[in-house]
C-alpha cells in the first residue's frame, strides 16, 4: 500500500492555536508595605455618586433647555442648524453626559481595568514570598475548615464583591457581565465558593485559561478548569495516510495498547474505511386529538410529492443543512418524526434543530390541530443507547478494516489467529448476547472514542451513541492471517463549533489535519475525523483482544495503571 503523509493544515497565522502567558513580576517584599491599589475615582475631585449625580442632573438639564429651545424655533421658523454660544455648549454638555452615562457610571468601567492591570504586575505566587505561604489543610473533621483561606483577590474593590455574592446580593452568574472581565469574575467566583462551602479548591488551576473563550457557549460559572494529560498512539496508518491519534485520558495503558494495535496494523499494510452514510437526526413529538388525525401526518411527510417542499424550507436554516429524510412513528395519538440531513463539517444539532423548527411552523398552516409538545421527542436519539441509532446510524456510521498478517500477530500481538477468532466470539458476540447488549458488541470501543472526543473538542456525553461498536474477528488466507473489522453506525463529531474552537482542541485537531471546516469540500474533514476514530477503535479492539487472549491483561494493567508515588500530597500549581 503506498503510504502518504498527510498535509497539516494550519490557523490563519500559520501556526496552531496556543496560549500566551506573560511574564509575571515578583511582588516587592513582605517587610515593605504595599501600595495600595490605584483607583480610577482617586482622579475626581469628588466622590463617585456626587459625580455620578452631577452627569445624570446635567445630561437631564441640557437634553430639557434643547428641547424647549426647538419647540421655540419652530414656532418661529427659525432654521434648526442656526444655533447660539449657549445651544453649542448644552449640545457638548449632551453629548459628554451622554458617553458617560452610556458605561453605566462609567468609572467603575474603567476600574475594572485599572484593577486588572495593577493584578498582572504585582499578584505573585505565594511561593515566591518568604513566610507568606498559604496553604489549605484539610483535617480530618466531616467539614474541613480553610486555614487561612486563599486570597485571590488582589484589590479592595474585588473583596467587596466577593463579600457581596457571599451575602446572595450579587448573583454569582452575573459576574462576567458586571465585571466585563471573565478571568477576574472567575477569581472572585472562586473565592466566594470557598469561603461559602468553607472546603478549599486548592489543586483546582485558575491561572492560564482564555475564559473569554468559553463565554456564552462552552461552560457557565467557571472557577477553574481541570487537567487531563494527552497522549498520541501512532502513526495509524489509514487510508494510505499517516494520523498521529491523540488521546486525553486518564486511565493507563490505554494510549499505550492504543498505540501497539497501530503498530500491528501498520506493519501490515495499514487499514481502509467507508463512511456508510452521514446523517444527523432530531425528532420532534407532536399530538394530536385523535389517532386518525395523527396517521394523516405521518402520511403527508412520507408522501415523496411532499418532500421536495419541506426540504426547501429545512434548508432555510442553514447553507450547509440539506433534509435527507423523514421517518415518522406513531403511539397512540403521538407522532415522532425524525428528520435526518447533512450538516457539513459542524456535528449539527443545533443546525437540525433550526431546519426541524422551521418545517413544524410551515405544518401548523396545514395542520392547525397540531400541539408540538417538543422539539426532541426521544426519538432522535441523543446521549442515549438507542435501537434506532444502531439500526439506522446517526452522525457518521463508519466501517473500518485490516489484515493482520500471521507473523505480526505472534510478534507484536504476542498471541495466535485462531485464539483470537475464538475469544471474539465467546466474547464480544456471545457474551455480549447473554448480558442484552444494545450496540456493545466490542471490547471497549467508547475508551478510545472517549479519548479522542475530549482531546478533540467533542461532546463527551455522545460517547453513548458513537461507542456503537461491532467487532469482527475471522481467519482469512488459509488461516493463516487475521481479517478485523469494527463497524459504527453513530459517531458523532465535527471540526466546528463547541469545544472544537478552544486552543488545546483546535492543536489537537491540528494535529489530525482536520482542523476547521474544508472550503474545498464542506464536510469532508468532519468524515475524515470520523473514520480516524473508527481507525483508533480498530487498533485498541485488536490490542486489548490479543492481551486478553494471551493473558496479559492483568499484568499490563499492573505495570502502567497503578503509581507508586503518594500523590495525595501532589497538587497542581495554580
Amino acid at each position: 500500500m503506498e503510504i502518504h503523509r498527510r498535509p497539516q493544515p494550519t490557523g490563519d497565522d500559520g501556526t496552531a492555536a496556543a496560549s500566551h502567558h506573560p511574564h509575571r513580576l515578583k511582588k516587592p517584599s513582605s517587610s515593605a508595605p504595599s501600595p495600595p491599589s490605584p483607583k480610577a475615582s482617586d482622579a475626581l475631585p469628588l466622590p463617585l455618586y456626587l459625580t455620578n449625580a452631577i452627569f445624570f442632573t446635567l445630561f437631564f438639564s441640557v437634553a430639557y433647555y434643547l428641547l424647549h429651545r426647538w419647540r421655540d424655533k419652530i414656532r418661529s421658523s427659525t432654521p434648526l442648524h442656526v444655533v447660539t454660544l449657549s445651544e453649542i455648549a448644552a449640545i457638548v454638555s449632551l453629548i459628554a453626559s451622554f458617553i458617560y452615562l452610556l458605561g453605566f457610571f462609567g468609572i467603575d468601567f474603567v476600574q475594572s481595568f485599572i484593577s486588572r492591570a495593577s493584578h498582572d504586575v504585582w499578584d505573585l505566587d505565594d511561593d515566591t514570598v518568604p513566610g507568606n505561604r498559604r496553604d489549605f489543610t484539610v483535617s480530618d473533621q466531616p467539614i474541613p475548615k480553610l486555614t487561612p483561606p486563599e486570597l485571590s483577590i488582589c484589590s479592595e474593590e474585588d473583596e467587596e464583591i466577593v463579600r457581596s455574592v457571599v451575602d446572595g446580593v450579587t448573583p454569582s452568574y452575573a459576574l462576567e457581565s458586571r465585571l466585563g472581565d471573565c478571568r477576574r469574575a472567575a477569581a472572585i467566583r472562586r473565592e466566594a465558593l470557598q469561603r461559602l462551602t468553607e472546603r478549599s479548591l486548592e489543586g483546582l488551576p485558575l491561572e492560564g485559561f482564555d475564559y473569554e473563550s468559553i463565554l456564552g457557549q462552552c461552560c457557565e460559572m467557571p472557577v477553574g478548569y481541570i487537567q487531563i494529560p494527552v497522549g498520541v498512539a501512532g502513526p495509524l496508518l489509514l487510508d494510505g495516510f499517516e494520523y498521529t491519534v491523540p488521546m486525553a485520558t486518564t486511565e493507563g495503558c490505554l494510549v499505550a495498547s492504543t498505540n501497539r494495535g497501530c503498530k500491528a496494523i501498520y506493519a501490515s499494510g495499514g487499514a481502509s474505511s467507508v463512511v456508510l452514510r452521514d446523517a444527523m437526526s432530531r425528532a420532534p413529538v407532536v399530538r394530536f386529538s385523535t389517532a386518525k388525525r395523527a396517521a394523516q401526518l405521518k402520511f403527508f411527510l412520507e408522501d415523496p410529492l411532499n418532500f421536495e417542499t419541506l426540504a426547501v424550507i429545512f434548508n432555510r436554516s442553514s447553507r450547509f443543512a440539506r433534509l435527507q429524510g423523514i421517518q415518522c412513528a406513531m403511539a397512540g395519538k403521538n407522532v415522532y418524526l425524525r428528520f435526518t440531513c447533512s450538516t457539513g463539517d459542524a456535528m449539527g444539532m443545533n443546525m437540525v434543530s433550526k431546519g426541524v423548527q422551521n418545517v413544524l411552523d410551515y405544518l401548523q398552516n396545514d395542520f392547525p390541530d397540531m400541539d408540538v409538545i417538543g422539539i426532541s421527542g426521544n426519538y432522535c436519539s441523543d446521549k442515549k443507547p438507542a435501537a434506532v441509532n444502531w439500526i439506522e446510524g446517526r452522525g457518521k456510521s463508519v466501517v473500518c478494516e485490516a489484515i493482520i498478517k500471521e507473523e505480526v500477530v505472534k510478534k507484536v500481538l504476542k498471541t495466535n489467529v485462531a485464539a483470537l477468532v475464538e475469544l471474539n466470539m465467546l466474547k464480544n458476540l456471545t457474551g455480549s448476547a447473554v448480558a442484552g447488549a444494545l450496540g456493545g458488541y466490542n471490547a471497549h470501543a467508547s475508551n478510545i472514542v472517549s479519548a479522542v472526543f475530549i482531546a478533540t473538542g467533542q461532546d463527551p456525553a455522545q460517547n453513548v451513541e458513537s461507542s456503537h461498536c461491532i467487532t469482527m474477528m475471522e481467519a482469512v488466507n488459509d488461516g493463516r492471517d487475521l481479517h478485523i473489522s469494527v463497524t459504527m453506525p453513530s459517531i458523532e463529531v465535527g471540526t466546528v463549533g463547541g469545544g472544537t474552537q478552544l486552543a488545546s482542541q483546535s492543536a489537537c485537531l491540528n494535529l489530525l489535519g482536520v482542523k476547521g471546516a474544508s472550503k474545498d469540500s464542506p464536510g469532508s474533514n468532519s468524515r475524515l475525523l470520523a473514520t480516524i476514530v473508527a481507525g483508533a477503535v480498530l487498533a485498541g479492539e485488536l490490542s486489548l483482544m490479543s492481551a486478553i487472549a494471551a493473558g496479559q491483561l492483568v499484568n499490563s494493567h499492573m505495570k502502567y495503571n497503578r503509581s507508586s508515588k503518594d500523590v495525595s500530597k501532589v497538587s497542581s500549581c495554580s
